[in-house]
């Protein structure tokens, strides 16, 4: 009986210890143009936590409708709209929105091949018909810059012209790619897309007249299993550390 309740005492030493210690492992649903600052940031928590941190990166979208039909997350990174919409479909926890960046629309080529005029509305709608070919995030699939952008085409009057030149992709990164692949002259997508793509030039944003300036926020996820290890993060993406990652990536930071 001594032996046993040895063994007991023993066993229960090592093991409630290292439950106390588990890590934890957080998941974070970002949409595309905030990738690189919520990596960067995660990947620091990640070192001083020990909890582990899991990426799913997609279009706003479809982040949306991976929520809506119960796809289990502790963090959502979307356009500022889309999380309103969340926010009222109790997807994920009131009052715990706040808004991160601003990001810009802008206009990539191969690296080393010459930028377009993108001074005023005419010259880049001039841009874009004598490109043979134009990629942008299809539509379809919940992007909000190709949502624009197809929307735009419209109203400049070229969408039955650009038909035949469009790459369509279903995220900014792989946008990125098709430019920096040559299957793609011209790439419009967010400038923090585009940018750590070292095959792929931004030569610049959008003409002001047709920008679309677009805030992207985060909230907790209702529902999420690691509220606590949800929270620090989101304070860490909020923070100093936050600010200077989206800066970095191209983004305007909208914390203070």
């Amino acid at each position: 009986m001594t032996n046993l309740l040895c063994v007991t005492v023993t066993v229960l030493t090592i093991l409630f210890p290292a439950l106390a210690f588990a890590q934890a492992e957080l998941k974070v649903f970002s949409g595309g143009a905030m990738s690189q600052p919520v990596r960067e940031v995660g990947e620091a928590y990640a070192r001083s936590s020990k909890n582990k941190v899991v990426y799913v990166v997609d279009t706003t979208g479809s982040l949306q409708k991976k929520l809506a039909a119960g796809e289990k997350a502790d963090i959502i990174v979307v356009t500022s709209p889309a999380i309103d919409a969340l926010e009222k479909s109790n997807l994920v926890v009131k009052g715990t929105k706040v808004d991160l960046a601003r990001g810009l629309i802008g206009v990539g080529v191969k690296a080393g091949a010459a930028s377009p005029d993108l001074s005023t509305t005419d010259t880049f709608k001039a841009a874009l018909l004598e490109a043979k070919t134009v990629s942008y995030v299809n539509p379809a699939s919940g992007g909000t810059s190709g949502t624009y952008f197809e929307g735009l085409l419209g109203r400049m009057g070229i969408a039955d012209q650009m038909k035949s030149k469009v790459v369509y992709r279903n995220q900014g990164s792989e946008v990125a790619d098709a430019v920096a692949k040559g299957e793609a002259e011209i790439g419009i997508t967010f400038t923090s897309e585009l940018a750590p793509n070292k095959g792929v030039k931004v030569a610049g944003t959008r003409p002001a007249a047709i920008q679309s300036p677009t805030i992207y926020a985060a909230a907790l996820v209702a529902g999420g299993s690691n509220a606590a290890a949800a929270r620090a993060y989101l304070r860490s993406l909020t923070g100093a550390e936050g600010r200077a990652a989206i800066t970095k990536a191209g983004l305007q930071s909208l914390t203070r």
